[in-house]
Formats: structure tokens, C-alpha cells, sequence
């Protein structure tokens, strides 16, 4: 891509990331167009599925067709905040501090099963995921400008995991649901993956890097010169609104939610060779930006509602321009 890119440039960025992660990952189309628009948007993005539906290893793919430094955390009930961030240790032969820096440092980091760590730990992350940087011993760090997380939890399991509190929560752009294949994909996976030895990883199943940290700014300067209409962005408020007033809801989304909608929509009007948003946008990508942003009320929760039923007669409820 040139320094100028062009929204034509990112149509053709972005399709040479989704032909470089189909080396590895069969299906999954959707989840990985929600994470180009996450990335696009300087997003973070949390991937909830059952085990072995490939999300870490579609995290592991992502980040080297983008070629970003890949940093993985697992996180287990005894990880500790240092164990993410990193620590100032004394070094006796200079009688100085020096930073010695955890896996936060990175471009994109694997926050893998999120959920198996205390709050306090999880508590570690809403600063690098705000703004970008951490601070230790009361001395701020930068963060890459890109950096980006991807964190995966399990919904299954009940036993050992500790739910993310609703400031975790917020600070995600979207929530994807990683499914089961179907039956032709599955079969798919077993063909390509059946007869080798060992776990897979995207090096051995062919996968490079198709461009690199300033590549993906530049597409990101790109997008954000989509524009979006005050109908839309008035749309887009009264949606959010709209999940507050509800009787349904105990808590609907924050402004914030309405921000990263607007930023996500310009994104994917991007990808789609748009130089504007339209309501359609909005309408794709609301139930992955609200469903994790919403508490059920009680009598919805005694009436056996979903969120994500409320959220899909929410968005038809609101009226949209034309």
C-alpha cells in the first residue's frame, strides 16, 4: 500500500488477509470479517466458543498474515498482574531498576480463556486497552499504536472461571460466538488437518505475513476518512438509547458503545468500497457490539428472554434513515 492509501487499497488489503488465513481456517467467514473491521477500527475483540472451534489458532493466523509481533497470555487462577505487565527489578550490578516487560509488550495479544483469572488480573488489561499503555511504579509505558487485543473464553465450563466485570466487558469492541462447523466444514478440517503429527501452526501451513504495522495504519487513516451522515450517527444514538429505556434490560450499553458502533460501521462501509455509512452497517454489526453490553432484567430472565433476541427486536424497533 502507498502512504495515501485509498479505499480501493483496503478492499484489496483486506482481501489478501481473508486468502492468507484461509490457508489455515476453514469457515469462520464472518468471524474473521468482524475481526478485520475490529482491526481496521482499533478495536479489541472477545471470542466466546466451545473448545477446539480454532480460536486461538485463528488468533495465531491473523497475526502473521498481518505480520505484528504476537504475544500470547494463558490465563490461569494463580496468574498475577506482573505476570502480564511486567515488573521493575533491582539490578545489582548497575544498583538501578530495570523494566524487565511482560507479554503486553506486543501488537497483538492472545488473551487466551480470559475468564480463568481473578478480577484483579483481568484488571491488568483495561488500562493497555484504553489507552494503550501501562503503568508501573507510578511510570506510564506506551503500548504499539496497534495494539490489539483478542481474548477467547469458554461458555461450557462454570467450574474455575471467574465471570469479566462489565469495565472489562466495555472496553471490548465486539463479542463473536465461534460455532461448531458444520458438517462439510468439519469434514474439511479433517482432511487438511487428520493426517499431521502434532498441534498445527500457521508457519507450516504456509502462512506469511501479506503486510505489516504501518500497512495496517495506513488502511486505518483510510478508513477514517468514511463519512457518517448525522441521520446515521443519530441512528446510531437512539439504538444505544434505546437499550437503556427498555424494561427488559437492567443495564443497556454506554457511550462508548456508541463510539466504537460509529467507528466499526465506518469500517465495514470501508471494507465494502464505501466512502459513507449507511444504516445497514449498523444494522450488521449492532448484535456483535451490544451482546455483551447488556444485562437481562429479572422478569426477562424469569420469562426465559435472550440478549440476543431483545437486541434483534431492538434494532427493528428503531427506526432508521432512508
Amino acid at each position: 500500500m502507498t502512504e495515501s492509501a485509498s479505499l480501493d487499497d483496503v478492499r484489496t488489503l483486506a482481501g489478501a488477509i481473508r486468502g492468507e488465513v484461509a490457508k489455515a481456517i476453514v469457515g469462520q467467514t464472518e468471524t474473521v470479517e468482524h475481526l478485520l473491521i475490529a482491526l481496521f477500527a482499533r478495536g479489541h475483540v472477545l471470542l466466546e466458543g466451545p473448545p477446539g472451534t480454532a480460536k486461538t489458532f485463528l488468533a495465531q493466523s491473523l497475526a502473521t498474515a498481518l505480520g505484528l509481533h504476537f504475544g500470547r497470555i494463558q490465563f490461569t487462577p494463580d496468574l498475577m498482574p506482573g505476570d502480564i505487565l511486567g515488573s521493575n527489578l533491582f539490578n545489582f550490578q548497575t544498583s538501578a531498576f530495570t523494566l524487565t516487560r511482560g507479554p503486553i509488550f506486543c501488537e497483538l495479544l492472545l488473551a487466551d480463556e480470559i475468564n480463568r483469572t481473578p478480577p484483579k488480573t483481568q484488571a491488568a488489561l483495561l488500562e493497555a486497552m484504553q489507552e494503550r499503555r501501562v503503568t508501573l511504579d507510578g511510570e506510564a509505558h506506551a503500548l504499539p499504536d496497534r495494539f490489539t487485543v483478542i481474548a477467547t473464553q469458554n461458555p461450557i465450563e462454570s467450574q474455575g472461571v471467574y465471570p469479566l466485570p462489565e469495565a472489562q466487558l466495555d472496553r471490548f469492541l465486539f463479542k463473536l460466538l465461534v460455532d461448531y462447523p458444520s458438517a462439510e466444514e468439519e469434514a474439511r478440517v479433517v482432511r487438511l488437518y487428520g493426517e499431521r503429527g502434532g498441534a498445527p501452526s500457521p508457519a507450516a501451513m504456509g502462512l506469511g505475513p501479506v503486510t505489516d504495522a504501518a500497512g495496517i495504519a495506513r488502511a486505518a487513516a483510510a478508513v477514517s476518512t468514511v463519512t457518517l451522515a448525522e441521520p446515521v450517527s443519530d441512528y446510531i444514538v437512539r439504538l444505544i438509547r434505546a437499550t437503556r429505556e427498555t424494561s427488559e434490560l437492567s443495564s443497556g450499553a454506554s457511550p462508548r458503545a456508541a463510539v466504537l458502533l460509529a467507528q466499526a460501521a465506518r469500517a465495514r462501509a470501508a471494507l465494502d468500497g464505501r466512502d459513507y455509512v449507511v444504516p445497514d452497517d449498523v444494522k450488521a454489526l449492532a448484535p456483535a457490539v451490544l451482546r455483551h453490553r447488556m444485562l437481562l432484567s429479572p422478569a426477562a430472565e424469569i420469562e426465559g428472554r435472550s440478549g440476543e433476541a431483545i437486541v434483534g427486536e431492538l434494532i427493528e424497533a428503531t427506526e432508521a434513515p432512508r
